[in-house]
Order: C-alpha cells, then sequence, then structure tokens
C-alpha cells in the first residue's frame, strides 16, 4: 500500500513585519503631532520688542483689568467713559479729525471680548488701530 505525502503550501505570509510597520509609523505621527501642535501656540500678551510708535498718539483707549474703560485725546488726562458711549465718542472725535489712529492699552486679564469691542468700533468707522504692548526683552 502506498501512501501519498501530502504536502501542502500555505497560502498566507508572517503579518507580524507589516503589523510592527505599521506601529512605527502610528508612533511617529502622533508624537510628531502632539510635539508641533501645542508649541505652536503659546501667548504671552502683550509684549513686543518695538520701543517705539511710528507716528504719535491722538487717541488712547484703555482698558483696566476691572474693565472700566479710559480715553484720552493727545496727552491729556484720561476720563473714565462708559463701554456703550464709547462708539459715539469715538466717532465724534473721529469726525473732527479723519487721519486720526488710535492707540489701545488693554491690561492682559482683560476678556477678549473687551478688546474685540474697541477692534469692531475702530472697523466699523474706518478708525486704524495700533494695539499698544510693552518692550520685552
Amino acid at each position: 500500500m502506498s501512501l501519498k505525502k501530502r504536502n501542502r503550501v500555505e497560502a498566507t505570509f508572517a503579518m507580524s513585519s507589516m503589523t510592527d510597520l505599521v506601529f512605527l509609523l502610528l508612533l511617529f505621527f502622533v508624537m510628531a503631532s502632539t510635539m508641533s501642535s501645542p508649541n505652536d501656540i503659546k501667548i504671552n500678551l502683550p509684549t513686543a520688542r518695538a520701543k517705539q510708535a511710528t507716528r504719535p498718539q491722538v487717541a488712547k483707549v484703555s482698558i483696566d483689568n476691572l474693565g472700566n474703560y479710559f480715553v484720552a485725546l493727545d496727552k491729556e488726562k484720561a476720563v473714565q467713559i462708559d463701554p456703550e458711549s464709547l462708539e459715539g465718542y469715538l466717532s465724534t472725535i473721529q469726525a473732527s479729525d479723519s487721519t486720526m489712529y488710535i492707540a489701545l492699552h488693554a491690561d492682559e486679564d482683560v476678556a477678549y471680548k473687551e478688546v474685540v469691542r474697541v477692534l469692531d468700533i475702530a472697523n466699523e468707522h474706518h478708525i486704524k488701530l495700533v494695539v499698544a504692548t510693552k518692550h520685552g526683552k
């Protein structure tokens, strides 16, 4: 009796090397994305390297850390103003001098919406606005 030996060839291949490659690629992209994203957004305002403004200051709008608004023209003493009446005050100043611009001095702890309020007023009335910063190292 003659028995045939069955040599069966399996049609599969080892996936271990492929899974190692996929794991290494995944690890690389995860590490690369975490290293770049959080470090790209470091905000510690207001600090700048510029020492001087390019033009003399005309109107100064200041917002302290409590949200109080102050307005001063040229070198005059700052006067506290209600946030709702700021737009009317700036529009009357701009009507008298169309080349006017505003220097915005906002405290670091002021809510962003307060700064955006002044930016919106300046944009609506086509007033040039400069955000003031302190000198950094």
